[in-house]
């Protein structure tokens, strides 16, 4: 058996914050989830529908891995990525700093690994890695998916191997703090000024507010966009607030982190910010709701107030970031 020496297991509410977690503590970082989440610039939104899926997808949160990516930049850590075709070399450059003593994290998607409670394709899921035998792969994941847990080498080659949307080839990576690194706290403001940047001017019209204006244009048409709406409907508002796709779980943490912040810095602006945050997080509860109670009762009228929740959201998100940019 090898594993990782000075692990802390501490489950968290989103998959890539939990991973970053451990792998942070392990080098003397111990930051809270809403700090984690927050430093990376974690925030986002996008509507995404195109004739190849069966159903639009609704993203809260930046893609997958840009949250490490960013934090690591932040705060000026050295971020090891290797990925690979070969699951023999894959398992070399997750197996090798294990044997070091030092945690790993891995991108691979979540259906094939065996404690997941839900069976869904999802190829962006994180974990962190801190040891294994020789039928078992030892892993941190989320609190709801049971935080430190097992899987046999079997089903993690599976889902490291699986290629799709949102996969990454065998991705892994390791996290190493200089001597002296960056202040977390002092890097609080150029981490909020880039996220309301990215989220005030997206490229596109799926993104950011404007994506969440989308939504709201789109969601009252969902009864006829799906082929089954007592399944497709009740499905998107169970992802938007248990998997926090584009719903209440992102804006809660990033609430959190704005408390986190206005205790540490005296700002007006960073204080409203916070306070319409505060406002946004549970509309997108009420968003979701409604779009669960459409599908399981046919009523379009239900469709048409989620799309004036998500306008009203739209409206408050844009008019905190507008606040935020100007710390």
């Amino acid at each position: 058996m090898a594993m990782a020496k000075d692990i802390e297991v501490r489950g968290m509410q989103h998959c890539e914050t939990t991973a970053l977690g451990v792998l942070l503590r392990h080098e003397g970082f111990d930051l809270s989830e809403p700090m984690l989440f927050g430093l990376g610039s974690g925030l986002s939104f996008v509507y995404w529908d195109t004739r190849s899926m069966d159903f639009p997808f609704l993203g809260g949160r930046v893609k997958p891995f840009e949250l490490t990516r960013n934090l690591t930049a932040l705060l000026g850590l050295e971020l090891r990525v290797a990925e690979t075709t070969s699951p023999r070399k894959a398992w070399q450059n997750v197996a090798a700093p294990i044997d070091e003593g030092r945690p790993a994290g891995l991108q691979l998607d979540s259906y094939h690994l065996d404690y997941f409670t839900t069976k869904v394709h999802f190829g962006g899921h994180v974990v962190a890695m801190y040891g294994y035998d020789e039928q078992d792969a030892y892993l941190v994941d989320t609190d709801p998916q049971g935080g430190a847990v097992k899987t046999s080498l079997a089903s993690l080659a599976r889902a490291r191997a699986e290629r799709g949307p949102m996969t990454a080839k065998h991705r892994s990576f390791t996290i190493t703090a200089p001597t002296s690194p960056a202040s977390p706290t002092d890097r609080i403001v150029p981490a909020i000024r880039s996220c309301a940047e990215a989220f005030l001017n997206p490229p596109i019209a799926n993104l950011g507010h404007r994506g969440i204006e989308k939504a709201a244009e789109r969601v009252p048409g969902w009864l006829q966009r799906s082929a089954d709406p007592r399944h497709d409907l009740p499905r998107a508002a169970a992802l938007m607030e248990k998997a926090g796709t584009g719903g209440a779980l992102f804006r809660n943490l990033y609430r959190d982190f704005l408390a986190e912040a206005a205790q540490l810095i005296d700002n007006s602006h960073l204080r409203t910010g916070h306070r319409l945050y505060t406002e946004a997080a549970p509309l997108w509860t009420q968003a979701a709701a409604l779009i669960a109670t459409a599908g399981e009762s046919g009523d379009a009228q239900d469709l048409a107030l989620a799309g004036s929740v998500l306008h009203d959201l739209s409206r408050i998100e844009r008019d905190a970031m507008r606040a935020l940019s100007k710390l």
